[in-house]
């Protein structure tokens, strides 16, 4: 049975718990070691210079998920859109309809706002949460392949 789910935005004074989450979610994919963010950080990119938004999936008035996304810009649509970032719900409180409410209050967020497009990745091994997006109507983008350029690559490549 899907409890009733409360939202919140995330405040300044929550960074540590989007630490926490960050790095729940992180030891979910295996990648804890690769968490380098810290709550400087955090606070620096998500409320000094907005960057990213966070907001909290609630049971009464307890935190049990969260999501963090930002706006990109589809030139073909020619307006942008909402990319998922992280999306994680607490174990414990997994197959109470968290997941699906967040991502329900993303769609809304991106219709309110206008966006042409709500999109994200998923690991490809990460069965639990593939079957559960295609249950959502979410379609793969099996054309395309993500690349990254990231630290002493990156520097490189700005000189």
């Amino acid at each position: 049975m899907e409890k009733e789910c409360g939202f919140r935005f995330a405040e300044r004074k929550d960074t540590p718990l989007i630490l926490e989450f960050i790095k729940e979610l992180a030891d979910y994919e295996k990648m804890l070691q690769e968490v380098v963010a810290d709550q400087a950080t955090l606070e620096e990119w998500i409320f000094d210079k907005q960057k990213a938004e966070v907001i909290f999936a609630l049971e009464g008035e307890k935190e049990v998920g969260f999501a963090l996304f930002f706006h990109n810009f589809s030139t073909f649509l020619g307006r942008a859109g909402i990319y998922l970032e992280d999306l994680f719900v607490k174990p414990e409180y997994r197959g109470k309809g968290y997941g699906k409410a967040l991502l329900k209050k993303l769609a809304s967020l991106a219709v309110e706002r206008k966006c042409g497009r709500l999109e994200w990745w998923c690991l490809d091994w990460n069965e639990p949460s593939i079957g559960f997006y295609l249950s959502l109507g979410a379609e793969p983008m099996s054309d395309w392949t993500v690349y990254r350029i990231a630290g002493d690559t990156l520097a490189n490549l700005a000189q």
